[in-house]
C-alpha cells in the first residue's frame, strides 16, 4: 500500500513541473490614456477609397505598384495640449509582405497583390501597425493628414478578381 501511495505522490507532483517553467525574458507595455484628443471629422472618419479596376499586365514583377490614390484623414478641434499626432492603421497583413495589408477574403479573389498604404510623397511606405509620419498640430484649424493607396503585387503572378481591402485607423499623439 505504501508503494502505491508513493507511486501516486510521484504521479502527482510530476503534473506540477512543467507549470513550473522559467521565463527567459520580460516585455512590459507601456502608454498613456489621454482625455484630451483632437475628433477625426465626420467626412473622413469612415471612407470608401476607390483604386478603381487595373490590368493583371500592370504587375510584371513583385513589388510593382498601380492605382494610386489619394484619400486624407482630418483631425478637428485639437486641444492646445496636443502638440502632434500620427496615424497607425491596422487589418489584415499580407502573408507575403507583411508590411501591406492582406486582401479581404473570399471567393475568386485577386491573388498576388495587396494594398499598400503611404505617405503623401507616394514613395514612403507606411508598413502595417506602425505610426505614420508625426504632424504637428493647429488648435485653430483643419489638420490634414495626407496619404496615397496603391495596388502592391506581392508575387511576378497576379491573378485577376476582386481586389478590396480594409484597415482600421487610430490616431495616436507622440
Amino acid at each position: 500500500m505504501n508503494k502505491s501511495l508513493i507511486a501516486l505522490a510521484i504521479v502527482a507532483g510530476s503534473a506540477f513541473t512543467t507549470v513550473a517553467q522559467a521565463a527567459d525574458g520580460t516585455i512590459n507595455f507601456t502608454g498613456t490614456i489621454t482625455d484630451t484628443a483632437c475628433t477625426i471629422s465626420t467626412a473622413t472618419k469612415n471612407q470608401t477609397v476607390s483604386l478603381g479596376t487595373v490590368s493583371k499586365t500592370a504587375f510584371a514583377a513583385a513589388g510593382d505598384t498601380a492605382a494610386p490614390t489619394k484619400f486624407s484623414i482630418v483631425l478637428q478641434n485639437c486641444p492646445t495640449t496636443v502638440a502632434s499626432a500620427a496615424v497607425k492603421f491596422d487589418g489584415p497583413i499580407d502573408p507575403n509582405n507583411t508590411k501591406l495589408l492582406a486582401l479581404t477574403s473570399g471567393t475568386g479573389i485577386a491573388t498576388g497583390v495587396a494594398v499598400g498604404i503611404y505617405e503623401k510623397d507616394a514613395a514612403t511606405l507606411i508598413p502595417i501597425a506602425t505610426n505614420s509620419a508625426s504632424q504637428t498640430l493647429s488648435s485653430t484649424a483643419d489638420n490634414t493628414f495626407e496619404f496615397i493607396a496603391k495596388y502592391v503585387s506581392t508575387s511576378a503572378t497576379v491573378v485577376s478578381g476582386p481586389a478590396n481591402a480594409a484597415t482600421n485607423f487610430t490616431i495616436s499623439y507622440p
